[in-house]
């Protein structure tokens, strides 16, 4: 028997993710199978319909080869297409990207977030104000996402539910908000205790 191994994708550069979560179509009952778009086709539509880059320019910007730079939007305009005509919300979510920008988080609200603004300074929380902020390493990404969410405090594992963010759901073990496996504040979040 033959088995194809698929070789791994490359990480795909992003500046910022979007400011909110996706679209809902007005005059329609909500619906639970969502159109969900990857971080990575967000950024394509982004950087070509958008900012109005050419294929080789904006696979430049994400630092992927051109044709799968073309993959990629295809498939994003493909979504869209599909949200639209079935009148389907879009929802953002997944992909293997890691994001060029700084990121904080907050000791008081444990709420974290990025400053895209490089040239200026931050010094508060933009949720709640508190100096209490810590910046994350230079060199952490979210490039190795895993479709699992995980406990801070006592590393209990569950299967990520597509569509819902792992901090809605809580360790069956000790009440604690779980959070994405590989992202940077879950090492930084290890240790502290769960309120």
């Amino acid at each position: 028997m033959l088995i194809i191994v698929a070789r791994p994708k490359r990480i795909r550069k992003m500046t910022n993710p979007p400011h909110f979560k996706g679209f809902r179509p007005i005059g329609l009952p909500a619906e639970n199978n969502p159109v969900v778009l990857d971080y990575e086709e967000y950024e394509a539509i982004r950087l070509s319909d958008f900012e109005l880059n050419g294929h080789l320019e904006a696979s430049r910007i994400m630092e992927v080869s051109r044709p799968t730079y073309t993959r990629i939007y295809e498939s994003a305009r493909r979504k869209v297409a599909q949200a639209f005509v079935l009148g389907k919300a879009i929802v953002f979510e997944g992909g293997k990207v890691y994001f060029d920008s700084e990121w904080y988080s907050c000791n008081s609200c444990r709420c974290y977030f990025n400053h895209p603004a490089k040239d200026e300074e931050i010094r508060n929380c933009t949720l709640c104000g508190s100096a209490d902020i810590d910046q994350y390493i230079k060199n952490t990404t979210f490039s190795h996402l895993e479709d699992v969410c995980v406990c801070p405090k006592c590393g209990f594992e569950k299967d990520h539910l597509f569509g819902t963010p792992c901090r809605e759901d809580v360790c069956p073990n000790c009440n604690c908000a779980m959070i994405r496996k590989g992202t940077p504040h879950q090492h930084q979040m290890k240790n502290r205790n769960c309120n």
